[in-house]
């Protein structure tokens, strides 16, 4: 083999190796990579089926139920437009409560609840995560639109 073949043969097998090594890294970012959804987008099926994401709303008053084992809790969280049942097996965070913030990470189920794997609450009186925040003020105007639709028919 004359040293420019081997040369090509080099170059040839490392950007194969190269191509190879970003495949798997992309792969492995792909099935790591979790997406956020309002419950108005899980409610108008807008949120994958059978693969995890993350929900976020407000934990709506007075939805806190807790089972007799004393770790599986049901909630329902809104956005102000619409909510979704969410059902969770843990120890929740502290700063868990009705009418507060919350991130829950899990999956659908065929019932429509999601079940969580893994539930988030807010660190302050003011903190909401940005997606989160920015789907409730969105429901807020949809609902406020929606409000001022109604009255301009009648």
């Amino acid at each position: 083999m004359k040293p420019r073949h081997r040369r090509f043969a080099w170059i040839g097998a490392g950007v194969l190796a190269l191509g190879a090594a970003a495949a798997l890294v992309l792969n492995a970012f792909q099935s790591n990579l979790v997406f956020f959804f309002s419950p108005t987008d899980v409610a108008e099926s807008r949120a994958p089926q059978g693969r995890a994401f993350r929900i976020g709303g407000l934990v709506e008053e007075r939805s806190l139920k807790r089972a007799s084992d004393g770790l599986t809790v049901t909630f329902n969280v809104t956005d102000t437009a619409k909510t979704i049942p969410v059902t969770y097996t843990g120890i929740l965070p502290d700063l868990f409560k009705e009418g507060k913030g919350v991130v829950a990470q899990g999956k659908i189920g065929p019932d429509g609840v999601f079940h969580a794997t893994e539930v988030l609450a807010k660190h302050d009186e003011n903190y909401m995560p940005p997606p989160a925040a920015a789907a409730v003020d969105q429901a807020h105007r949809r609902a406020a639109l929606d409000q001022a639709a109604k009255s301009l028919q009648h």
